[in-house]
């Protein structure tokens, strides 16, 4: 005798912004992500952020969500969730993020007051080393991550010998693809992460490596959309990529540029 199939009373959709109208490897199977999941419980809740919406099939946005719930006849609760333990619990570090790579105007044009240990490093060689010695005094919870602007070498994506990325004498592979446990791997310390694999993660220590695709020149940022990877699929803005990295970690966040020579006051 079959089981009956007992409809949850509550569903989370956690990074919701990243749903896609349609499931499965090829976008081929279902009818729309956000209709199934609203049918899969009686309440349904959805954690979304649209700024972090990275790939043109991400079709996660409120107005898409209570589109289908109207449809429904659902009520509908909109929330706002104000805070937040990532990078040390510090709005004012997000809101700095936001204010530096021109996102969007705010009053955190500094770090001062902000509890938050940032660095800027001009060698990729010692960012690592110093990612490595954070990573074990905190129990594995340290990683890198490098803008998408060095392509995925297919030959070489389970090999941790193919270095994928080459700046000056620093080399490093993509994280491999034969784990999905990026986080939490012990030899992945080792390996560069990128959007795809920290975005909804955490780590109390994240380096960043910053390609040629965003720089400061005459007074702003500039981004540049022909240094990104021929691999890369994000394409919902740049500055948006890179404040995702830097905001995965909980207490201190390292960043190399690449580019022309900054001067201190660019720096």
């Amino acid at each position: 005798m079959a089981e009956k199939f007992v409809r949850p009373i509550l569903t989370y959709a956690d990074e919701a912004h990243r749903l896609n109208e349609k499931s499965g490897m090829f976008h081929n199977m279902g009818e729309n992500q956000i209709k199934e999941i609203i049918h899969a419980a009686k309440c349904s809740v959805f954690f979304i952020d649209e700024r972090q919406r990275v790939t043109l099939q991400d079709i996660g946005s409120a107005e898409e969500i209570k589109k289908w719930a109207k449809k429904e006849k659902a009520r509908i609760t909109e929330m706002e969730l104000v805070s937040q333990f990532r990078c040390n619990g510090s709005d004012g570090y997000l809101a700095w993020l936001d204010h530096t790579l021109e996102i969007r105007d705010t009053a955190n044009f500094d770090m001062e007051g902000i509890d938050y240990d940032i660095r800027i490093m001009d060698s990729p060689v010692k960012m690592q080393e110093l990612i490595i010695e954070r990573n074990c005094a905190s129990h594995n919870r340290a990683r890198i991550l490098v803008g998408y602007c060095w392509n995925w070498r297919k030959e070489g994506v389970n090999d941790p010998s193919v270095h994928d990325i080459k700046i000056g004498d620093f080399e490093i592979s993509w994280n491999l693809k034969n784990t999905a446990t990026f986080a939490i791997d012990e030899d992945s310390v080792h390996e560069a992460g990128c959007i795809h694999t920290s975005q909804g993660l955490e780590f109390d220590y994240v380096g960043v490596i910053i390609g040629d695709d965003m720089r400061y020149e005459n007074g702003s940022v500039i981004t540049d959309f022909t240094k990104r990877a021929r691999t890369d699929q994000s394409l919902k803005g740049i500055k948006k990529l890179y404040k995702r990295d830097p905001d995965r970690a909980l207490s201190m966040c390292l960043k190399k540029c690449l580019g022309a020579q900054k001067s201190e006051e660019e720096r």
